[in-house]
């Protein structure tokens, strides 16, 4: 059976703290070792860390730092998106000022009040003005990695406070949480009428 994995684009402390509390909340995983700003991990020895994970879904972390073009966490990506025994489930791309101008597609965003649209969102999780684009530093290969999912938000454990973990990380648990529902691991509680 493969491993479920998600991609994060951010690997800052930040970033960290926030998958490392959410994983424990949503009964996944987060590899720590991933974090990094930039990723310092190539994608052979994420393998070997997702493959000796326990079989719930993984959290793996990915940061450019601003490189221009494929960087090391873009290299592990594609790395990790073609292994056979992984199977990427969705990412959650996070949006930053960059100077390299990438973006990719995403199929719905997360504003930093939790609202879902379909434009993208800037660094600071406020809806852009493009339709399902977000701009970031490691970003771009996620178009060219048929990822069956992307949920775009702000800057990870940051957007004024809105997505603090001291307030349970509310936009990104509701990116994962989502990404976990449409991939089927977890079923969408059904709502009811009983008073």
């Amino acid at each position: 059976m493969k491993r479920k994995v998600i991609f994060v684009t951010d690997g800052d402390l930040a970033a960290k703290k926030v998958l490392e509390f959410l994983s424990a909340e949503l009964g996944c995983r987060c590899i720590s070792a991933s974090s990094g700003n930039p990723s310092t991990l190539a994608g052979e020895q994420l393998a070997t860390l997702i493959l000796s994970a326990p079989d719930v879904p993984i959290l793996v972390m990915f940061d450019d730092c601003g490189w221009r073009d494929n960087g090391p966490g873009e290299e592990a990506m594609r790395y990790l998106a073609s292994h056979d025994q992984i199977d990427i489930i969705g990412a959650v791309a996070v949006a930053s000022k960059t100077h390299a101008k990438e973006w990719a597609h995403v199929d719905v965003s997360v504003d930093r009040t939790g609202e879902l649209t379909g434009y993208g969102v800037d660094k600071e999780g406020v809806p852009d003005l493009e339709i399902g684009r977000i701009y970031g530093d490691t970003v771009s290969i996620l178009d060219e990695l048929q990822i069956p999912y992307i949920v775009g938000i702000g800057d990870i454990g940051k957007m004024a406070r809105f997505d603090d973990v001291k307030r349970g990380a509310p936009v990104t648990r509701q990116a994962l949480e989502m990404i976990l529902e449409r991939s089927g691991y977890r079923e969408v509680p059904e709502e009811t009428d009983e008073l």
